[in-house]
């Protein structure tokens, strides 16, 4: 029922049905219009120039006949036009209806969580299947990042349930007088403090150069100064593990244009990753040179456990972890790569990793725009 609140509203078959309709029915009338305002009027001269007159009865006869028979095959033929333009109509209506009704029900499932459902390519042209395929490709966008945000949900209650659950015991062993509160014990709950404090700033900082609110102070930096930086305050970590830390700057390089800040503690991540997984005795090179594009290309290269190929695509995704159990056993959050992901596409360069398998090391490679 029709109120003034709640119209009744026609869905779009319903609508293009009554604009096929209009249009049909007015060509029907156009054409009636124009054969009987010309037909006659052309058959009478016709009649004239081949020497009857006006007033013969078989010229009044003639074309009395003609306009019976214009008036009876012009009526069927515009009947059966629009008998068929009708059907023709009916079709293409159902099937855009039926292509639209997928859509609507598909959205409609997807916006209540089900990321896993399809539009089928309509066929009713490119259009409408580029239509399908992008909804098609926003589904599956969703239901990727739907994913991820469970398994990041989960891998951040993972992080702060061990700490957390470390605190809570050693404060209760201390309340209940079975662990001394001496140097040893603050350590720990310091330790553990201090791992919750890094979780924090990690996602803070992935979660800000995500969103592009990361405020960087771009200056021309020599690259080798960079280098040099990156692999000083990394060679006591390295030498504690057994592992050789080695600089390689071509010559000639031009200067990058990045935050000094920034940067720094992109290739921090990167050499705390490489060492973390070269075993003792093995080597981390930092090297620069030029890139395809005329960037200039930061790479560090280990020689120690390599990623298989099936983890490469993920390796800068948050808390993503080839070994779940044994990074967190070194102590890695998870989320340093994700990190230096962020902050290389702030500085409108890119990251890619390389690995030729298991066992043969791994090439992290950042291309920075020069100044």
């Amino acid at each position: 029922m029709t109120t003034a609140d709640h119209p009744v509203r026609w869905g779009l078959a319903a609508r293009l049905m009554v604009a096929l309709t209009v249009v049909l029915v007015v060509g029907v009338l156009t054409a009636w219009l124009v054969a009987a305002a010309v037909g006659p009027g052309l058959f009478h001269r016709h009649m004239v120039s081949a020497g009857l007159e006006d007033h013969a009865a078989a010229v009044v006869h003639a074309e009395q006949a003609f306009r019976d028979a214009s008036t009876v095959t012009l009526g069927l033929a515009l009947g059966a036009a629009a008998v068929a333009s009708v059907g023709v109509s009916l079709l293409l209506t159902r099937r855009v209806g039926r292509s639209l009704s997928a859509v609507s029900t598909a959205a409609g499932r997807v916006g209540a969580g089900g990321y896993e459902h399809r539009v089928p390519a309509p066929g009713l042209g490119p259009e409408f299947d580029e239509v399908a395929r992008s909804f098609n490709a926003m589904a599956e966008r969703l239901e990727e990042s739907d994913r991820l945000r469970a398994r990041l949900l989960a891998d951040v209650a993972h992080e702060v349930r061990t700490p957390v659950a470390t605190l809570t015991a050693y404060l209760e062993a201390v309340e209940d007088g079975v662990q001394p509160l001496d140097a040893a014990t603050i350590g720990v709950l310091r330790e553990q403090g201090d791992r919750l404090t890094r979780l924090a700033q990690d996602l803070a900082a992935v979660t800000l150069a995500e969103a592009g609110d990361l405020i960087l102070h771009l200056e021309p930096v020599a690259v080798a100064e960079l280098l040099q930086a990156a692999a000083a305050a990394a060679r006591e970590n390295a030498a504690a593990t057994g592992v050789t830390l080695q600089v390689e700057v071509e010559p000639g390089l031009p200067a990058v244009s990045v935050d000094r800040t920034r940067v720094a503690q992109i290739l921090d991540n990167l050499v705390t990753n490489a060492v973390r997984h070269t075993p003792a005795g093995g080597t981390v090179t930092l090297a620069a040179g030029p890139s395809s594009d005329g960037a200039v290309a930061l790479r560090v290269a280990d020689t120690g456990e390599g990623i298989a190929a099936e983890h490469l695509p993920h390796v800068f995704e948050r808390f993503y972890r080839a070994d779940t159990a044994r990074d967190r056993a070194r102590g890695g959050s998870g989320i340093g790569l994700a990190i230096t992901k962020a902050l290389v596409e702030g500085h409108r360069g890119t990251v890619d990793v390389a690995s030729p398998g298991v066992g043969k090391g791994a090439t992290l490679t950042v291309t920075l725009p020069t100044a």
